[in-house]
């Protein structure tokens, strides 16, 4: 009793202990018991148990697991080739969240992204790798499956934590990959791959089956493209409310159509370049956004400037929020508590489980995060959290109130190109690329601000730096994602596109 910090007399241990022993056969009991307890409904598809591709089968290090499961015979991604970050579960095909201590994990569920995706035609031909909880780490060093190769530069990285997804896309070995974001985990390889990253508006797209990472109101699932008009289609196959997803709100639409818009141009639209965007960019990244702004204004948008000072203290409230929250997580499993939604308790025991086999392995910057929080919870209980959590209406007002006067605002999705790949990475290493990049300077210092106000925001290709590609981003008013896929489409129609996201492969 005493190891459990309860504050128990000695004279009524022996009362506790037969109590606990009885409650204890009784949820053992419960644990035996036939009960019902199957996952949803998914999709009908033909499964192929699919395979590890080999080196030649997958020259940048981007697939985790490589199969071919067909989907309905029409829809908006038939004819489409679509993968998935390795986080997401896929029914009857290999699981890692890129730990090799949970090979063998195979989901019998489908997270609703797949299911829909499946609904609309596509093809599912594999999972892409991600830097994982384990491993040497870092935003850009190895994990459990070594790191992903830039296609654009192999000496420089793709970004985490999705670049898997976004290297395979660069290099047109898929159409589509959905991978998540937590801080920027989509826009950031987007831009440093040279692809269309989509962050939706938070709940647009269900997330449920897919495992939190450090706080569901941070957690995203969007679509990576090469092209707008795929990114496009990508987002109206997936998006729309799904009882399982229980952070959907009472605004969420029913469906997406932002196809149906994506041709209406951007006359009249005002786009606003965002100061504090601006700040600490390279001059090369600086100038290739304020370009592409120039491209906007000669079709027709009025471009301005607009200043958001609160942009640029949103990232030290993420800071405050994060640990607290992945400590929640890992205290209730990989899917949270509290809704009443299906719970998949095997893949939650099982990353349970080996994130406590790889304790030791923990990358630096779970590491830090859980240290993190476990000073905070000591010192300050759970006022911190509470605290993060509260003052979020104040910066999503700060938004509103610049989005209220314009349509868009523009600015890069980092501040800099893909930096160079570190030779070799250690954890040394690794940690000091971690205590950099968790700082409020860091490369999500763009990004993480709408993971936490729930805005649009879509990363698009728009320039070179030395042959490295540059990507602006678009953030629009809540559930107005097709106005950035609309904007972004004018940008693509208007420029040599082929040659702006070109990789050496093509």
């Amino acid at each position: 009793m005493r190891a459990a910090g309860l504050p128990i007399l000695d004279a009524d241990v022996p009362l506790f202990r037969r109590s606990l022993v009885e409650q204890l056969g009784a949820l053992d009991a419960f644990l035996e018991a036939e009960l019902d307890e199957s996952p949803p409904p998914r999709a009908e598809a033909r499964r192929d148990p699919g395979h590890r591709p080999t080196p030649a089968e997958d020259p940048y290090n981007a697939w985790v697991w490589k199969c071919s499961i067909a989907g309905a015979a029409a829809g908006a991604l038939t004819g489409k080739t679509v993968s998935f970050k390795d986080h997401i579960p896929v029914a009857g095909v290999p699981l890692t969240f890129g730990c090799r201590l949970l090979e063998g994990l195979v989901p019998d569920f489908d997270a609703t992204v797949v299911t829909r995706a499946l609904e609309a035609g596509a093809t599912i031909v594999g999972k892409n790798l991600l830097n994982g909880f384990v491993g040497v780490g870092g935003p850009n060093g190895d994990g459990d499956y070594g790191q992903t190769i830039n296609p654009h530069a192999p000496d420089h990285v793709t970004g985490g934590s999705s670049g898997g997804s976004a290297a395979a896309v660069a290099a047109g070995e898929v159409d589509v990959s959905y991978a998540g974001d937590q801080g920027g985990s989509i826009r950031v390889p987007a831009a440093w791959c040279g692809v269309v990253g989509l962050k939706p508006t938070f709940g647009l797209v269900s997330h449920f089956g897919v495992g939190f990472g450090y706080d569901p109101t941070l957690d995203y699932i969007g679509p990576i493209a090469r092209r707008v008009e795929l990114a496009a289609a990508a987002l109206d196959a997936v998006a729309g409310y799904d009882p399982l997803d229980p952070r959907q709100r009472r605004e969420t639409p029913q469906r997406s159509r932002a196809l149906a818009t994506l041709d209406h141009g951007v006359r009249n639209l005002r786009i606003a370049l965002l100061e504090e965007g601006f700040h600490g960019a390279d001059p090369a990244v600086a100038a290739a956004v304020r370009a592409a702004a120039d491209v906007l204004h000669a079709e027709g948008a009025q471009v301005e400037r607009i200043s958001v000072p609160e942009h640029r203290e949103v990232p030290l409230v993420v800071r405050a929020l994060v640990p607290e929250g992945a400590r929640a997580i890992a205290l209730t499993t990989l899917y949270g508590a509290f809704a009443r939604t299906y719970y998949p308790s095997d893949v939650a025991v099982a990353v349970a489980e080996a994130q406590l086999g790889y304790a030791d392995r923990l990358n630096p910057r779970t590491a830090l995060v859980r240290l993190i929080a476990e000073f905070s919870r000591r010192r300050h209980g759970g006022r911190v959290y509470a605290k993060a959590q509260n003052v979020r209406p104040h910066y999503i007002r700060a938004y509103d109130r610049a989005l209220e006067q314009v349509d868009v605002l523009l600015m890069p999705t980092t501040p800099t190109t893909a930096p160079r790949r570190s030779a070799p990475v250690t954890r040394e290493t690794a940690l000091a690329e971690t205590l950099a990049a968790y700082g409020v300077d860091g490369v999500s210092r763009n990004t993480v601000q709408f993971n936490y106000t729930g805005h649009p925001a879509l990363s698009v290709p728009c320039g070179r730096d030395g042959g490295l590609p540059i990507g602006m981003q678009l953030v629009g008013r809540r559930l107005d994602d097709a106005l950035l896929l609309r904007i972004a489409f004018a940008f693509q129609e208007a420029v040599d596109w082929d040659a702006l996201t070109a990789t050496r492969a093509t």
